[in-house]
């Protein structure tokens, strides 16, 4: 099955995937298998349709709050959906590219078991199929928007790497909101040997500008980065390109840059006039990162750039975030504010939920505490280090493996 599946769709695009699995999973026992996609919020989960699959009463669109499907998609696992008579009709499987969660699968095998290792075997090919084919598929991005996207929107979202990340010693995972008029805010994370990079940037303004500021932000990031720059030498030379672009005081960008050595647990940042990071320790708030700002970067004040340090303990968390997730108020002016966005992180944690699963909630909450609409971008990135002794397979449930 897996064999036919993946030699079959070098020439196929993301619509003919029902298709291809219709072809081919029966070699395995599945009588049906159907793909959801989660959109960008991750509120509900879309079917993605092709031609020649039979697709009625099916439902369309699924949501994350409530029900098995999603269910499966938050807490990462396998669960079975049975009909009035308890017999298993299907079974709801997580769609994961690495950590980062794409949708569930519904699979049917016309019996009352399921081959587990079948099923997570062709979740992961799924996976690989979707993520190989996206990104020269308008298709992929209309099934996971719910509404139309600004220009700026648009931009940022083909700037930042996917939402979650994660390895036997560490996971990213960030948010933008508003999904759909995001402008200036941005987030970066890769992987250099033993050293993890992570940046979030909030460029001057909520437009198109914003935008074209952030991905110059980033890209002059990255440049300097894979040429070996320092984080201060990296910061000073993305100011000077946007003065050159802009010039001095026209469009400025704040930022956190940090590395994570993954062996050690030492992490380094500099401040360029944005809101410090904060370290959770132990399931609670332990500091808030303080280190010497300076200006924002494209105002060429001259203030000196510090690197600070500071020692993880396994299973530390770091949060990154932007004002407009802390600033936002409700109808009575209140404002959201740090305590109640760290407090509401802790207690989700607390809960033994996965990173990105933990910072899907916190979102919702900032959605739900503005009634759905943000007038700035709110942006949250939350970075997990388990030590430099972490075992891959530990299931575990800050560490998202697919379970039964």
């Amino acid at each position: 099955m897996l064999a036919g599946l993946i030699e079959s769709s070098h020439l196929r695009t993301i619509d003919d995937l029902p298709s291809l699995l219709a072809t081919h999973t029966p070699q395995a026992g599945f009588t049906h298998v159907l793909i959801y996609l989660v959109d960008l919020q991750q509120q509900t989960m879309r079917l993605l349709k092709g031609p020649g699959v039979d697709l009625t009463g099916v439902a369309e669109e699924l949501p994350v709050e409530g029900g098995l499907p999603g269910l499966a998609f938050q807490e990462v696992r396998t669960l079975v959906q049975r009909d009035e008579t308890g017999e298993p009709r299907h079974w709801w499987i997580p769609i994961l590219n690495g950590t980062s969660r794409l949708g569930v699968l519904r699979v049917g095998t016309g019996g009352p078991t399921l081959d587990h290792m079948s099923a997570r075997h062709l979740s992961s090919v799924v996976a690989l199929l979707l993520t190989s084919m996206h990104s020269q598929s308008d298709s992929w991005a209309r099934i996971v928007r719910t509404r139309e996207m600004n220009v700026a929107a648009e931009m940022q979202w083909r700037l930042i790497p996917p939402l979650t990340f994660a390895n036997d010693r560490a996971t990213v995972s960030g948010m933008l909101e508003p999904a759909y008029e995001v402008g200036g805010d941005a987030f970066d994370y890769a992987i250099t040997g033993d050293v993890l990079h992570v940046s979030v940037f909030d460029a001057m303004g909520h437009d198109v500008s914003a935008g074209l500021t952030a991905n110059l932000a980033i890209a002059a990031c990255r440049n300097n980065r894979r040429q070996g720059a320092s984080l201060a030498k990296n910061s000073e030379d993305i100011e000077a390109v946007l003065i050159e672009e802009f010039g001095r005081a026209q469009r400025f960008v704040t930022a956190v840059m940090g590395d994570l050595d993954l062996r050690t647990g030492l992490f380094s940042w500099v401040n360029r006039g944005h809101p410090p990071p904060i370290l959770l320790r132990g399931g609670r708030w332990t500091t808030t990162l303080e280190c010497a700002p300076a200006h924002p970067m494209g105002l060429d004040l001259g203030l000196p750039v510090t690197t600070c340090r500071e020692q993880l303990e396994p299973g530390d968390r770091l949060i990154f975030y932007t004002d407009g997730i802390t600033e936002i108020r409700d109808a009575s002016g209140r404002e959201f504010g740090v305590h109640r966005f760290v407090e509401f992180v802790i207690r989700n944690n607390q809960s033994g939920l996965p990173v990105p699963e933990t910072l899907r909630r916190l979102i919702q909450a900032v959605l739900a505490y503005h009634k759905g609409v943000l007038r700035d971008d709110a942006t949250v990135v939350i970075v997990e280090w388990r030590g430099p002794e972490a075992d891959p397979e530990l299931e575990r449930a800050d560490w998202p493996i697919p379970r039964t």
